[in-house]
């Protein structure tokens, strides 16, 4: 799979913009800070996730004084062309086509664009609360399996639900508040052991790729490891049955995949409290590098890996690591320092004030 064109317009700071990535090799988009390298790669992942990568409303993608912003791509998977589009309004509804059909599931846009993404801000992943590695690992799912998406929006609707129960009972227990309970609680713990089966799974799946990554990203024979921690011990529908005192009493659910916890550690300690920031990042990335080794092999062919200023927060000796094990495939990556010698672009864009202008690769 890869991007063969791209087209931004009245996107963040730019009014028009064009840019042909080498469609199997590293392109390389260079440029000062602020010059709007990481808005090349959100424009790219707006098109296949329908979301900012930088966590970013939509209002503030469009360009200052325009009314909505146009993002084109034409992709290519085996001998398959395909137009990719999205137009975002200021106001309204994004809408997004393919081929001119309009988006309705998201394993649409899967077939046509699929990317991974790393960017600097990907270290609170390992530094940060459970809640944003409960998102990677749901992200994951869904991007494997677009069903998994009903899955993860049944459980938040059914938690939603459930805490608007709790919070109306006003902790009294009378036999309208236990009934309805039991219709939730049965619900969440169908829908709720499904996804924690699932994410276990992939943990399981992950790890060996992400000790495998970290390994020779950081040179160091300390493993890291992951495991998948429950908020709650044999079956949910009973743990939550065991909680509703409690539950009702805070008016929150206390047991769920909502509450569990990837933990992730390198060597004896937790990586979150033991392991120095640059092997929090080592092992952020890692991550990343494991989510794509796992895409590449479910699929026929690998997805576009996005990597935002990576070596600005990388020694020299793991910066040339990162070179020596970028996967075969397209990889667009920004950078606003000179990149490693060891790197041999195949495409240099140079990012100035919102233009995009196109450089023969090193040879």
């Amino acid at each position: 799979m890869a991007i063969t064109s791209l087209w931004l317009t009245d996107f963040r700071c730019f009014a028009e913009a064009f840019v042909e990535p080498d469609p199997q090799g590293l392109t390389v988009l260079r440029g000062p800070n602020g010059s709007g390298k990481t808005s090349v790669l959100e424009a790219v992942g707006w098109l296949a996730t329908q979301r900012s990568l930088r966590g970013a409303p939509r209002d503030v993608l469009v360009r200052s004084g325009a009314a909505r912003a146009i993002l084109r791509a034409e992709t290519v998977t085996g001998t398959r062309r395909v137009l990719v589009e999205a137009e975002l309004p200021v106001t309204g509804t994004a809408r997004s086509q393919v081929n001119r059909q309009p988006v309705r599931r998201r394993a649409d846009l899967a077939e046509a664009v699929r990317v991974t993404v790393f960017s600097p801000d990907d270290l609170h992943l390992v530094q940060e609360g459970p809640a944003g590695r409960r998102g990677y690992l749901d992200e994951v799912l869904v991007d494997q399996h677009p069903r998994f998406e009903l899955l993860t929006a049944e459980v938040d609707r059914v938690l939603r639900q459930r805490a608007s129960v709790l919070r109306q009972a006003g902790n009294r227990l009378d036999a309208d508040i236990v009934a309805t309970l039991d219709v939730w609680d049965d619900r969440l713990a169908k829908a709720g052991s499904e996804l924690a089966d699932a994410r276990h799974t992939l943990v399981e799946d992950l790890a060996p790729l992400v000790s495998e990554a970290y390994a020779r990203l950081a040179g160091s024979p300390e493993p890291v490891t992951l495991k998948y921690r429950r908020s709650w011990e044999g079956d949910l529908s009973a743990a939550l049955s065991a909680r509703r005192s409690e539950d009702l009493r805070r008016q929150l659910t206390s047991v769920g995949p909502h509450r569990d916890e990837l933990d992730i550690a390198v060597g004896p300690g937790p990586a979150r409290t033991h392991a120095s920031q640059g092997e929090q990042r080592c092992v952020a990335l890692a991550l990343r590098l494991a989510t794509h080794e796992l895409r590449r092999r479910s699929a026929d062919e690998p997805p576009v890996l996005l990597l935002d200023d990576v070596f600005s927060e990388l020694d020299a000796r793991r910066s040339a690591s990162l070179v020596a094990q970028l996967p075969a495939g397209q990889v667009l990556l920004t950078t606003a320092v000179d990149p490693p010698s060891a790197v041999t672009p195949d495409r240099v864009v140079d990012v100035t004030d919102g233009r995009l202008s196109s450089v023969a690769g090193r040879p």
